[in-house]
């Protein structure tokens, strides 16, 4: 009888402290992108809204480039203006882990649903979520607007502004930008050319060819 009294006594004890534990998760506190980051030092994406290109720099050397696309709307950080932010910002959440290309995500959940590139009346984010934190004043609040370099069924579309703030990439070329970089790693947006930076420079003199995809002038 005595030993029937403590075990219900342990397990009771064991489910108030199950209880406690769980009562921290996200309990009166305010998720914010400081809490998830973590530290890629090495990678470095430098995004020009004017080429419509970004740039994969690793140890400050640059290692491949991709076609994007950017706020059609133009560029700013004010809320609800779905403009895609300038400055100095960081990944701060990697989302879609293992997921084929084309999953449809809402909510940053997945759906189910995977769609083809291209395919009819269809804008949905697909494959791979990188949500974005902002480094500088004027465009700390890049992770409350749901800013981030995600995959898009719209690949017609890239190379020329399109998006409602975010960054797009090709439904295949952000699982690949997604495996190379890590949480923490820098990302800076900016108006000029990667022609105007010395790793833009040096990546189109190694493959001058990059300069025809992202809308570079060929005079370069």
């Amino acid at each position: 009888m005595h030993s029937i009294t403590v075990k219900k006594w342990l397990y009771c004890l064991l489910l108030v402290i199950a209880a406690m534990a769980l009562s921290g998760c996200g309990a009166g506190k305010n998720i914010n992108a400081a809490d998830t980051v973590g530290r890629d030092t090495r990678n470095k994406l430098l995004v020009s809204v004017r080429d419509q290109r970004l740039l994969l720099l690793r140890d400050n050397k640059p290692v491949k480039s991709y076609v994007v696309s950017t706020s059609k709307f133009g560029l700013g950080s004010q809320p609800g203006s779905y403009r895609t932010p300038l400055g100095r910002m960081q990944i701060a959440k990697k989302i879609g882990d293992g997921y084929p290309p084309g999953m449809v995500f809402k909510g940053r959940q997945p759906t189910g649903e995977i769609v083809k590139a291209n395919a009819p009346l269809r804008d949905p984010i697909v494959s791979r979520i990188l949500w974005l934190d902002g480094r500088e004043r004027h465009n700390n609040n890049t992770f409350q607007r749901l800013i981030y370099i995600h995959g898009t069924a719209e690949e017609w579309r890239l190379g020329s502004p399109a998006s409602y703030g975010c960054i797009r990439m090709g439904i295949r070329d952000v699982i690949d930008l997604y495996r190379r970089v890590g949480e923490g790693a820098e990302v800076i947006v900016m108006r000029d050319s990667l022609l105007d930076s010395a790793q833009g420079r040096k990546y189109l003199k190694k493959d001058p060819r990059q300069t025809q995809p992202a809308g570079f002038s060929t005079l370069y």
